[in-house]
């Protein structure tokens, strides 16, 4: 998922968007452990997408705070 199409979201959908990948990256470090998981790329670009929502809603929320002030 890339930078733009996150910022183009709303903050609760960004939440959204970040608990289901957080679930994803569970299962897919379940299926990891029990040697299921085919691709491996697959678990790396999941907890890119994770940390790439959360530093975005970061600025997202900072930038609400310094239009409050």
């Amino acid at each position: 998922m890339k930078a733009s199409e996150i910022r183009e979201l709303s903050l609760e959908e960004m939440r959204r968007k970040a608990d289901d990948l957080r679930e994803e990256l569970f299962n897919l470090n379940f299926q990891h452990e029990t040697g299921q998981l085919e691709n491996s790329q697959k678990l790396k670009q999941t907890k890119r997408d994770v940390a790439r929502i959360k530093t975005i809603m970061r600025e997202v929320t900072l930038k609400q705070e310094t239009e409050k002030e």
